[in-house]
């Protein structure tokens, strides 16, 4: 049986991480593997918690730090390591490097929230950071109907991109630049995931 394939898609709103984790789902099926795509937070009770905050107002920061572990704990237990033990390509919208982002803009130390995942949360095999500045991420965000939510404030964009940029060195962490159309930015996508699979 070939190897469960753990890979996550993160960086700040207005990305395009949705699309291009769908995109990259529908090559790898292309080439015979099957796959489970994802998102967090979930569509669980917690999950569905936090994305009504995200438009009726935060949470108040621990709050918010409870509700995205209890979330990601089910996630992993009922979705994630099951998919990968059966052999499947599990590709994720968002992860744990999220959480450190966006709760590290509200004051909460990056390198604690990592410790507190990583004891339940494997890491990724790949962790593909799609990289945009704030300005032009949110000129995608007003272009795609939407206005900036709670978690999209550009001061707290910015904080967020500098942690998701932190973890470039990390080895199996690529930046992909989002600039330019969803073909470009797919295909350096799937350059990045042939060379780290290779």
């Amino acid at each position: 049986m070939q190897r469960g394939l753990f890979i996550v898609i993160e960086g700040i709103d207005g990305t395009g991480k949705s699309t291009q984790a769908r995109r990259l789902g529908e090559w790898f099926e292309k080439t015979g593997r099957e796959v489970v795509l994802s998102r967090e937070p979930t569509d669980g009770p917690w999950g569905r918690k936090l994305r009504e905050s995200a438009a009726t107002g935060r949470l108040s920061p621990e709050d918010e730090l409870r509700y995205f572990l209890n979330d990601r704990r089910q996630h992993v237990e009922e979705k994630i390591s099951p998919a990968l033990a059966a052999g499947k390509v599990v590709i994720l919208d968002r992860y744990y490097f999220s959480t450190m982002a966006y709760q590290g803009a509200r004051g909460f130390d990056p390198a604690e929230i990592r410790r507190m995942n990583e004891e339940f949360a494997p890491p990724p095999d790949l962790m593909l950071i799609l990289d945009l500045d704030v300005d032009a991420a949110h000129q995608r965000i007003g272009h795609r109907g939407d206005s900036a939510n709670e978690f999209e404030k550009h001061e707290s964009l910015v904080r967020c991109r500098e942690i998701f940029l932190s973890l470039k060195d990390e080895p199996f962490a690529r930046v992909i630049d989002s600039n330019g159309s969803l073909d470009e930015v797919a295909s350096r996508i799937r350059e990045a995931v042939a060379a780290a699979c290779a």
